[in-house]
């Protein structure tokens, strides 16, 4: 896709979004992973828009991606979430993974919120836990190789803190008073489809990777990029450790279980977080 081409396709898709938001104005951005899509729940007055009804739009087919805009209040302030992704294991190009999110910001964003379902590859995390994103190692294809998008931001963007310190202090504090335990760490993405191997496991957790998975990352580059403040959380929803029984295999339907066990508190602490930003 040509320089003039991914402009072209951003543009279109902004131009028909904020047609159907009809004069609604979105400050923040979310991105709900697998078995996370339930926070789209508690959106007020919600907008639904299918993914499959903005042109050239591509479509999410991963299990337990719904594959919508949702868009509305949430603790009093106008968001628009994204009721699934789009990965790059589906064989979309990375100018398609990242469109989605040049989109929210064409709409006219201010914060981005990215949430995924990972493996816990530090030996004290557990099923369950929600992770703060700190920083991360990325093993999939950056987003920004190619012409850049000056209108988007600079040839070179600083990578320094891609997610906000002031919004990773403040989930905490919040966390503190509603009684949530959260963990901090790195997360590694990958390209997959196919789940890690124990030795890939032990590989991250030397490296410094407290969880692994197969989003988020390009989504953050492209948000930072663009100067988008980014807070990003994980729930850890296998413990990627090498020392399986001979019998143990990952099942993806497991995963989305885990996660959505786990997103009752993952949703009262971002309600929390954006009544107080």
């Amino acid at each position: 896709m040509t320089q003039e081409e991914k402009l072209a396709l951003i543009r279109t898709s902004v131009e028909y979004l904020k047609k159907r938001l009809q004069g609604r104005e979105p400050v923040l951005g979310i991105v709900l992973g697998s078995g996370l899509g339930s926070l789209a729940d508690v959106i007020q007055d919600p907008l639904v828009i299918p993914y499959r009804e903005i042109p050239g739009f591509p479509v999410s087919t991963a299990t337990g991606h719904k594959g919508n805009f949702i868009v509305g209040m949430l603790s009093g302030k106008m968001v628009i979430a994204m009721q699934g992704r789009i990965h790059y294991y589906e064989g979309y190009g990375m100018d398609n993974v990242v469109l989605p999110i040049r989109v929210m910001i064409g709409a006219g964003i201010k914060t981005l919120f990215v949430s995924n379902a990972a493996g816990g590859t530090n030996l004290a995390f557990h099923v369950g836990d929600l992770m703060i994103i700190k920083d991360h190692i990325n093993l999939l294809p950056n987003p920004l190789i190619g012409p850049n998008l000056d209108e988007y931001g600079p040839r070179f963007p600083d990578m320094t803190r891609p997610y906000d310190p002031r919004l990773i202090r403040l989930a905490f504090a919040i966390a503190a008073e509603e009684g949530i335990e959260l963990q901090k760490g790195v997360y590694v993405g990958g390209t997959g489809p196919s789940y890690e191997t124990p030795a890939e496991y032990k590989f991250f957790r030397t490296i410094g990777g407290d969880a692994v998975g197969m989003s988020t990352i390009p989504e953050v580059v492209v948000a930072r990029h663009a100067g988008i403040p980014v807070f990003g959380i994980s729930v850890i929803t296998n413990e990627a450790h090498d020392d399986y029984a001979e019998d143990f295999q990952n099942d993806g339907d497991d995963v989305v279980q885990a996660a959505n066990a786990a997103a009752a508190k993952m949703t009262r602490l971002i309600s929390k977080m954006i009544e107080r930003m």
